[in-house]
């Protein structure tokens, strides 16, 4: 008998958010957003999510829903790729938008409870990846700095 170790194959590399589950990212969500509601985080996440597939495009966007749960990666990828990039400003009112009674100030809250609790779960790497293909000014978004010079 050999004592060599077989290595473990797998159809799926793993990620950080494999133990994660939707009802895990909905509550990051609700606490990083102060929701007083579970149904209003969950809300919030849809529409962001939603809209922020739009936006993902290419390895990032396939990258991006492997490593949420399954119910997010959905969300991600039912999206049609827009066929032009919206800076940040835009993307906030394009959320709005989507939003019963929000405003351009609620809608910059929700996007930003939202994308700002991905970069614990998905990874620095993936984020940067996708702050690359994005025009400038998301960053603030996923709770980064902004250190791209204006031009």
């Amino acid at each position: 008998m050999s004592t060599a170790t077989v290595p473990r194959v797998t159809t799926r590399p793993r990620s950080q958010t494999d133990d994660v589950t939707w009802t895990q990212l909905i509550e990051a969500v609700r606490q990083s957003g102060q929701y007083t509601s579970w149904p209003e985080a969950e809300q919030v996440t849809r529409t962001v999510l939603s809209a922020l597939g739009a936006h993902v495009t290419g390895d990032e966007r396939v990258d991006l829903a492997r490593a949420l749960p399954g119910q997010a990666a959905r969300l991600i990828a039912a999206q049609i790729p827009a066929t032009r990039r919206l800076t940040a400003a835009r993307f906030v009112d394009e959320v709005a938008s989507r939003t019963p009674g929000a405003t351009s100030a609620t809608a910059r809250w929700d996007v930003s409870s939202v994308l700002s609790t991905l970069p614990p779960l998905i990874g620095d790497d993936l984020i940067t990846r996708i702050l690359a293909q994005l025009p400038t000014g998301y960053a603030l978004l996923f709770g980064r700095a902004d250190l791209t010079p204006a031009s």
